[in-house]
């Protein structure tokens, strides 16, 4: 039923990755800043959890990608 699946190729589930952890380091900075009013505290989270949360997130995609259950085939079109 899935035999024709696509999957993504590492580089693009490497893209996806950098761009989602930009927008978190963004947002995580911002939160802790807000909480401490102190750069060094926000700066020192924000290299600290991202180095290993985009492994992790880069990780869960890949294994992700090698499942099947919820793909669907789409038959390609022909020239014409």
């Amino acid at each position: 039923m899935y035999k024709n699946c696509h999957k993504e190729t590492w580089a693009r589930s490497v893209v996806k990755a950098v761009a989602y952890r930009v927008i978190i380091i963004a947002l995580d900075f911002a939160v802790v800043y807000f909480l401490t009013r102190r750069t060094d505290i926000a700066l020192g989270f924000v290299v600290a959890s991202n180095v290993y949360t985009t492994l992790a997130y880069y990780l869960h995609e890949r294994a992700w990608n090698s499942v099947a259950w919820g793909k669907i085939s789409i038959p390609e079109k022909s020239g014409g």
